[in-house]
């Protein structure tokens, strides 16, 4: 039992970051990066069944590349990389029965990372990032409840070019991207 509530604890202690919550900060190192371009498409996007509010393709790109503009666009190396990025689905949860039924968001991209010197893919198969919403302020009763669709797509979407930051950190440090740790 105490592991169980332990690991709860875990979950939801790593769950409550917001995506946004470190931009105050100086940058995680990435060695030499500069994002020169941040392609996003959502033209196969899937909405998660009839538990999603329903936003536009163009609404998800827009939010996924203003949230990799803010998180990137801190980098300023002398080398040049860009993003193609591809969300494939997503679920902005309505409001549902407090404590009982509480839908969460969620979204879901494919990475691909091209190095610019090399003009070649640095990942041969897409990244696969699938992130919930923020843990926070009224996500007890579900967001749906607290947030419009715009917000829960921001939220989501922030957490999103987190979690690639997070990708590309892991890369460098395992296969030497942008230049191995500075």
């Amino acid at each position: 039992m105490l592991r169980w509530i332990a690991g709860v604890l875990l979950v939801l202690s790593v769950a409550a970051c917001n995506g946004a919550a470190d931009l105050t900060d100086a940058p995680v190192p990435l060695g030499d990066f500069n994002l020169v371009h941040n392609i996003v498409v959502a033209p196969k996007a899937v909405k998660g069944g009839p538990l999603s509010r329903k936003v536009s393709k163009d609404e998800l790109s827009a939010a996924m590349k203003a949230a990799i503009a803010e998180r990137f666009d801190r980098y300023d190396g002398s080398k040049r990389y860009h993003f193609g990025v591809s969300v494939e689905g997503y679920v902005l949860a309505q409001p549902g029965v407090p404590l009982v039924l509480s839908p969460k968001s969620i979204l879901i991209i494919n990475l691909t990372v091209w190095d610019d010197a090399a003009g070649k893919k640095m990942n041969d198969e897409p990244h696969q990032i699938t992130v919930l919403e923020s843990f926070g302020s009224g996500t007890l009763v579900g967001s749906g409840y607290t947030m419009s669709a715009q917000e829960q797509l921001k939220n989501l979407s922030q957490n999103a070019a987190k979690a690639i930051e997070r990708y590309l950190v892991k890369q460098q440090k395992e296969q030497g991207w942008f230049g191995g740790v500075q």
